[in-house]
């Protein structure tokens, strides 16, 4: 609540001075707060009350890589974050880091007062009541969990809209919600410091970064404008200190809207994509090429097959418009594409040779993504503690999220257990284990039986598919 005070502080001091600059005679006598700052506190009081009810803390216990020279892969860990109630039967979204590798979920519900009217300042601890994950996207770092309402007794769900990421501007206010370092139902406040930031360069994810205070436990939790609409999804903060420092991150609100629907239906997200390749105009490139312009987005490679080609988009075409939006830089391009689902259309207005053209082109399936089999180990089911990986049977659910095998029987790698078992990762994500030192692996039981057995210091040799090629895999165990 500091913000919030100092803010208030330094409007009346500014009230103050401004009164204190105009002639004596003219100074009205003291009345308390100025009007504007009254007002202000009120809304934001006001705000706070519509707000926190649907704002709960997310309370697991389960798995993370163990630290130190314990010589355990993995050790058990408790710990918390923030969520959001977005339906009334009951889906909360919170951050994936959140809930990524958890046994159990709770999900704690603001402080609530026990006696009818009562205006202790000390609430009595808000219910707890069990949680189920639905799904999981760590590309986006978005989680849905489940829970039951009638295990609240009867009471009905507070919940909060999602509001529309690309009407926020530069230094509009906002407000951050959530349990940080465990301190529920905490609210900070700040700006809209910039409303779309790309922390990698060649991701597809953006972010909005503000200077509310965020801190650990804040992830999951809604950033919220003036009118109590989720704007974002608070996630991450740089910094030095390992506190807030200022820089803090969000998931756009329009991706939480598409990821939260896919995974609340269909518990994956399914990404798409239309077969092209985009670049950002240069004025160097616009001079080379002869477009018509020195801004924008030009195609630079159009998939043979894929859904433009077919469209009739050719390597060349500048963009005009995505849906009569103004393509202004291929990162506008590719992040306007990455929250449209699998099976919709996009209406792109191209010019070639001086001609206007539009086509119609449909959103495919990318090829599968080895990260999402993450999602379905995990620690206690698919541990091979010898080889230091998660990993799965080879069975049709999975083999239906891969590309055609060489073979039917095998063990897919979801990941490794830990990033420092080896000096090198020996297993990637996707590879398909067939056999190993000439021994066929059937199966998952069959793999740990072959590792079990390696002493230190064994040659292994482990026949791999991946990326549609059979290769050896050769390391030492350990």
């Amino acid at each position: 609540m500091s913000c919030l005070i100092h803010s208030a502080a330094f409007a009346a001091l500014l009230a103050a001075s401004a009164a204190f600059a105009q002639p004596a005679a003219v100074v009205p006598a003291p009345a308390g707060a100025p009007r504007s700052v009254r007002e202000l506190s009120d809304g934001l009081d006001a705000l706070a009350a519509q707000v926190t009810p649907a704002v709960v803390q997310i309370l697991v216990k389960g798995y993370a890589p163990a630290e130190g020279s314990s010589g355990e892969l993995l050790a058990r860990r408790a710990g918390t974050g923030s969520g959001v109630v977005a339906t009334p039967d009951g889906y909360v979204i919170t951050n994936a880091h959140v809930v990524a590798g958890a046994r159990t979920v709770q999900v704690q519900f603001a402080a609530e007062y026990r006696v009818p009217g009562g205006k202790s300042i000390l609430k009595s601890r808000g219910k707890v009541v069990g949680g189920q994950i639905v799904g999981i996207d760590r590309e986006t770092d978005l989680a849905v969990v489940k829970i039951d309402p009638a295990t609240l007794g009867g009471a009905t769900l507070s919940t909060l809209p999602l509001g529309d990421s690309e009407e926020l501007a530069q230094g509009q206010l906002v407000f951050a919600f959530g349990s940080p370092f465990g301190l529920e139902s905490t609210i900070t406040m700040g700006v809209v410091s910039a409303v779309a930031r790309q922390v990698e360069p060649d991701a597809p994810m953006v972010y909005i970064q503000t200077d509310a205070a965020i801190n650990p436990g804040n992830s999951g939790g809604p950033l919220v404008d003036a009118n109590g609409r989720v704007v974002g999804i608070n996630t991450f903060i740089l910094s030095r200190s390992g506190g807030s420092e200022g820089v803090g991150f969000a998931i756009p609100s329009n991706i939480v809207k598409a990821v939260f629907e896919q995974l609340r239906t269909n518990g994956r997200v399914r990404r798409g994509m239309i077969g092209v390749h985009a670049q950002t105009v240069t004025p160097l490139l616009a001079t080379g090429l002869k477009l018509g312009r020195d801004w924008g987005v030009v195609l630079s490679d159009v998939f043979p097959d894929g859904p433009a080609a077919k469209a009739g988009l050719h390597s060349g075409d500048l963009v005009q418009t995505l849906d009569g939006k103004t393509m202004e830089n291929a990162r506008q391009f590719d992040v306007n594409l990455y929250r449209r689902r699998v099976g919709d259309t996009v209406l792109l207005a191209v010019e070639r040779g001086g001609q206007k053209l539009e086509a119609r082109v449909q959103i495919v399936e990318l090829a599968s993504d080895p990260g999402r089999f993450m999602d379905l180990v995990s620690p206690d089911r698919n541990l091979v503690p010898h080889l230091g990986i998660l990993a799965l049977e080879l069975n049709k659910q999975v083999a239906s999220l891969m590309p055609t095998l060489r073979k039917q029987t095998g063990v897919v790698v979801a990941a490794s257990a830990a990033a420092s078992f080896h000096e090198e990762e020996v297993f990637a994500p996707g590879d398909v284990i067939y056999a190993m030192n000439g021994a066929p692996v059937a199966g998952l039981a069959a793999l740990r039986e072959a590792a079990a057995k390696l002493h230190p210091g064994d040659a292994v040799v482990a026949q791999v598919e991946r990326r549609g090629e059979l290769v050896y895999v050769a390391f030492e165990a350990e």
